[in-house]
């Protein structure tokens, strides 16, 4: 008598189905539509923790340019600025400061200002 895989086939199964839950028409309960549907559904996960990345850094931009024109000075002299006065804030800080804390932004504006001058 031959060994069946039966129990295994049935739990790897169950899992994958259980993944694409929520899915529509054939797409959650036929096999083979549901290990296809699960793949591109691991596939735009990945992307799209990847695409976050570069969709907060671009929020971070606009903010700081909305704070930094406000003040007088494009984005990209305060980022130069920033660099030649040797001063280290990632732009998601940067961000955060323009956000939260106007006087402190204000002080970094004024030091980048001080620094063209020269």
């Amino acid at each position: 008598m031959r060994a069946k895989s039966v129990v295994y086939t049935r739990q790897r199964k169950k899992k994958i189905f259980r993944f694409a839950k929520g899915s529509y028409a054939a797409k959650k309960n036929r096999w083979r539509m549901v290990v296809q549907q699960a793949e591109k559904s691991l596939n735009y996960s990945y992307t799209g923790r990847k695409d976050k990345k570069a969709d907060f850094r671009s929020l971070w931009v606009v903010r700081i340019n909305a704070a930094v024109r406000e003040e007088g000075v494009s984005y990209s002299k305060f980022i130069s600025g920033l660099k030649r006065s040797n001063i280290i804030i990632d732009r998601k800080m940067l961000a955060e400061i323009a956000v939260n804390d106007k006087c402190a932004f204000k002080q970094l504006v004024n030091v980048v200002k001080n620094v063209e001058q020269q």
